[in-house]
């Protein structure tokens, strides 16, 4: 899966990103490695939370994770 992290020039000389397929998934960092590195943890946190939410109506058949390269 690939994503669109989209960044700009935050206060403090801070880097702002946000994920465009996702734009409640944003943060900072002092550089590019950092902010990526903050992303993909804001990234997990999000899922995380919506894993949390998710309400399963119906029988369930089966469960598996699956990782996108």
């Amino acid at each position: 899966m690939k994503l669109t992290l989209v960044i700009k020039k935050g206060k403090s000389g801070f880097l702002v990103g946000q994920l465009k397929e996702f734009p409640e998934v944003f943060t900072q960092g002092k550089n590019n490695q950092e902010l990526r590195e903050n992303i993909k943890e804001a990234l997990e946190m999000y899922l995380e939370d919506v894993r949390e939410q998710y309400s399963l109506k119906g029988e369930m058949l089966a469960e598996e994770e699956i990782v996108f390269a």
